[in-house]
């Protein structure tokens, strides 16, 4: 066994870690607390796996960070994990480290009373393994300026205005960003730390954000960089948030105003923002559609009590296959009545796994309770087993699919 901890005195070790998994074709540049100590980087938790009884001052065998947030799932703000930077050194590869820093970052997790755990993987197959499984698509739209001139034809430009935003002044973009976030699963609820230093601050740069204003509120807004030399660069959005559709076109507008700036704009968003059908000439855009971050439940038992469901009146046994979390390992009964739900683990297994009404891996089961997937869908490629049809019916009537995006990087 190995020891699993905090590492808070050992950030050049954290550094050298981290460079060499995700950025190694840069070597690994000195640690500079300076450079590499910056309020976005000091963001979060670091934790490490040592040897059993191993001295203070060993390096870890793998490491990770924590960020602490809370997310929007089901019309409620979830306690959510953030979980980045998992990198193991080559000479530790292959030994079962990273396993352990999983499992015991979900232990973690559990006893700080988290229900959703969430990272961006390297590797869909490597944490499906363990029990993430995908909980949105990104939808990044490429085309030249001139494509989005239907905005600007059809916008009232006296209506209101457009300027860039400091870090400063992020609480005015709130209300638009709520009116965003309502509308999807797992968007984040941002504390005053990650608007200066996530939203407002970049890695290496630090990006423009631009909003739209009128009636002296903030109706939408743009978070970019404009990359790439001038005659091959790209205005790349990464964030684009809009309350209606006037403060849509007015932000498309805006990117057509960088004409004679760029060659190319990049639309990374939601599948349900509707630029393709807003476009005149939808066959000059070119669309990329990706998996984008993983999810899944922390505790089953614990995350379905604490959901609000849109059905009463209903009981069902669920069976649940975790290669991870044992207290998930199990049956369990929910019962859902008009107010109040209970998840219970029947861990005298009165009823067996095959006599459960459902049964399905964690990972389809947290795509299910998101919203990502519905029961007919999970049903359809076989992730679901049921007793009867009754049963899909009961899972949808407790669980409608619904719009879900995590664009946040971490």
């Amino acid at each position: 066994m190995a020891d699993y901890r905090p590492i808070p005195d050992e950030r050049d070790v954290f550094h050298e870690y981290r460079s060499y998994a995700f950025r190694p074709e840069e070597g690994v540049p000195a640690y500079d607390p300076d450079e590499h100590e910056t309020p976005r980087a000091t963001l979060g938790s670091r934790r490490g796996v040592y040897e059993a009884d191993a001295a203070d001052d060993t390096e870890p065998r793998c490491v990770c960070r924590h960020y602490w947030l809370e997310s929007r799932v089901r019309d409620e703000s979830h306690r959510t994990a953030g979980l980045a930077s998992v990198a193991t050194p080559p000479e530790y590869r292959r030994r079962g480290y990273v396993r352990q820093l999983l499992a015991e970052s979900l232990a973690e997790y559990r006893d700080r009373d988290i229900r959703f755990s969430v990272l961006w993987p390297f590797s869909y197959r490597f944490y499906r393994q363990y029990g993430w499984d995908t909980c949105n698509r990104i939808v990044t739209h490429e085309c030249e300026p001139s494509v989005l001139s239907f905005a600007t034809a059809t916008v009232d430009r006296d209506a209101g205005s457009i300027r860039r935003f400091a870090a400063d002044e992020f609480e005015s973009l709130g209300p638009a960003y709520d009116a965003h976030a309502d509308r999807y699963s797992l968007a984040l609820e941002r504390d005053t730390d990650w608007w200066r230093y996530r939203v407002f601050a970049g890695h290496d740069r630090d990006p423009f954000v631009y909003a739209y204003e009128r009636d002296g509120q903030v109706r939408g807004y743009l978070v970019y960089t404009l990359d790439g030399e001038m005659g091959d660069r790209t205005m790349a959005v990464s964030e684009f948030v809009s309350a209606d559709r006037d403060a849509t076109l007015s932000l498309l507008s805006f990117c057509h105003d960088h004409a004679s700036q760029v060659e190319r704009v990049q639309l990374r968003v939601p599948a349900a923002v509707p630029l393709r059908d807003l476009a005149r000439d939808p066959d000059r855009i070119e669309t990329h559609v990706e998996d984008g971050p993983m999810v899944r439940l922390v505790d089953v038992a614990d995350t379905l009590s604490a959901l609000s469901y849109p059905a009463p009146d209903v009981s069902l046994t669920i069976a649940v296959d975790d290669p991870l979390a044992e207290w998930n390992e199990d049956v369990f009964r929910l019962a859902v009545a008009a107010d109040h739900a209970d998840c219970t683990r029947l861990g005298d297994r009165s009823t067996s796994a095959a006599d459960a009404d459902v049964r399905l891996e964690i990972g389809a089961l947290s795509q299910l309770v998101v919203g990502f997937r519905s029961a007919a869908s999970l049903d359809r490629t076989g992730e679901i087993e049921t007793a009867d049809s009754e049963a899909v019916e009961a899972l949808s009537m407790l669980f409608p699919e619904t719009d879900v995006y995590l664009g946040d990087r971490f």
